[in-house]
């Protein structure tokens, strides 16, 4: 079967600075697959490269068997791409249903746009309770939440998911897991970028450990949780 994503070779840099030596991944439909690492290992970079935002110097990125590293963002997001950087990026300003609205941006049908935030106010009742309420005034986790949700508007094939739970407190960390849980159990394949690292293998089908730019480990997430380097790393066991 071919994998719905599969980065082979990928050689990436900022300028002058290599930040990925020949990283390979594959991520099959309906998985829910964590990349992990230290800080600066390139688990970001490895996203914007996926989703175009940075040209790889060598190597494939793959999208459902079609090579996409030579395509630009829109064209990547309206294959069925959606990606949520740590920043959030959203509209503070507008009221929740409005930054919704905008995540929808390449569905030109209304009908369907509105039937989709039906789908995604079904999956998230917490934002449908918030709808008329600026996104500027919500928790952290809420706001996390709208990320997620926003990048589901797209209805994508895949998501990419950069850090949610980042600056979060634990309880609000578990309820951003369970909207990605969800969302897996929906059928929407997601490669996660985490440095929870305890928390995310609990949750997600498969790992890849990146460090220094290179791909030094992967298998099921209860294998890797229970790899000794892993848990003297990155658990503190």
């Amino acid at each position: 079967m071919t994998p719905m994503l599969e980065l082979k070779n990928i050689n990436a840099s900022y300028d002058f600075l290599q930040v990925l030596w020949g990283v390979s991944l594959n991520v099959d439909k309906g998985e829910l697959v964590a990349l992990i690492g230290p800080n600066g290992a390139g688990k970001s970079t490895t996203l914007r490269t996926i989703i175009g935002l940075i040209s790889p110097k060598s190597g494939e990125v793959l999208f459902n068997g079609k090579i996409i590293n030579n395509m630009p963002v829109y064209q990547i997001s309206r294959m069925g791409i959606s990606y949520v950087s740590e920043k959030l990026n959203l509209f503070t300003a507008m009221s929740v249903q409005e930054n919704l609205i905008l995540g929808a941006f390449a569905i030109r049908d209304k009908e369907k746009q509105l039937a989709t935030l039906a789908y995604i106010f079904e999956l998230f009742p917490r934002l449908e309770e918030r709808k008329n309420q600026l996104a500027g005034t919500m928790s952290g986790g809420e706001r996390k939440m709208l990320a997620i949700a926003r990048g589901m508007m797209s209805m994508p094939q895949l998501m990419l998911v950069d850090e949610p739970s980042l600056g979060l407190q634990p309880n609000l960390t578990r309820n951003v897991f369970d909207a990605l849980l969800q969302l897996r159990d929906r059928g929407v394949t997601i490669l996660l970028v985490e440095q929870n690292v305890n928390a995310t293998l609990n949750f997600t089908d498969r790992a890849y450990i990146l460090e220094q730019g290179k791909t030094v480990m992967s298998g099921p997430s209860k294998e890797i949780k229970a790899n000794k380097h892993v848990r003297n790393a990155y658990m503190g066991i």
